[in-house]
């Protein structure tokens, strides 16, 4: 006995295999990943200088001392020659006086805190400013002597310019002198004892540079 397919039986087999053959529907696009910041710019860093910095050359200690205030046309701004006022202004701070002898046109002026002479002291003659006396190792001769040094390293330093004669009052003792060439006239002339050491030193016009005793 044979059957026919029902037409609503048929229709539904129909719409099954027409839905299996059909292809999916196409998906919508997934939205693209935003793109990552970008990181900021690193700080710039100076570079280290390959150069180390330079530093002074170190001081020779053979080199003689800078000169300060002595010179052979005078001490600091008081010039041998001036008058005792002109000194004095020139100094710029107190001088004492050492009283002259009787009869003598010739005193010293000292600084406040010299307690004497032996330090540091200035020859006025017949009202004039003529010679300093230093007897401290503080201070530098003109050329770089000063208190305290050996006569042979004196003579060395210049250069064997000095001429020596014998002390006056120390047996062994000698003056090391020089006159100035084209500054002054003027003379150094440096003290040494027995043990040949500078003792004192001074500059002066000539002939007060040669007094011996001073103003005595």
């Amino acid at each position: 006995m044979t059957f026919a397919p029902k037409p609503v039986l048929l229709t539904f087999a129909l719409t099954l295999a027409l839905a299996a053959c059909k292809p999916p529907a196409a998906q919508p696009p997934a939205e693209a990943d935003a793109p990552a910041p970008a990181p900021p710019p690193a700080a710039s860093v100076p570079a280290e200088p390959t150069t180390p910095p330079t530093t002074p050359p170190a001081t020779d200690p053979a080199a003689p001392p800078a000169l300060a205030q002595a010179g052979l046309a005078g001490f600091g701004d008081m010039k041998l020659g001036s008058s005792e006022d002109e000194a004095k202004a020139a100094w710029g701070g107190e001088l004492k006086s050492l009283p002259a002898g009787e009869g003598s046109t010739c005193h010293y002026l000292l600084p406040k805190w010299a307690k004497d002479g032996n330090e540091l002291a200035f020859m006025i003659e017949d009202g004039k400013f003529v010679r300093y006396d230093v007897g401290n190792d503080k201070e530098t001769a003109p050329g770089g002597g000063k208190v305290g040094m050996q006569a042979d390293a004196l003579q060395k330093l210049y250069n064997g310019g000095l001429q020596s004669t014998p002390h006056k009052y120390v047996e062994g003792g000698q003056y090391l002198s020089m006159a100035a060439s084209g500054v002054a006239p003027s003379k150094l002339v440096f003290e040494v004892g027995a043990d040949g050491k500078v003792t004192r030193w001074r500059v002066g016009l000539i002939p007060q540079a040669d007094y011996v005793e001073g103003c005595s």
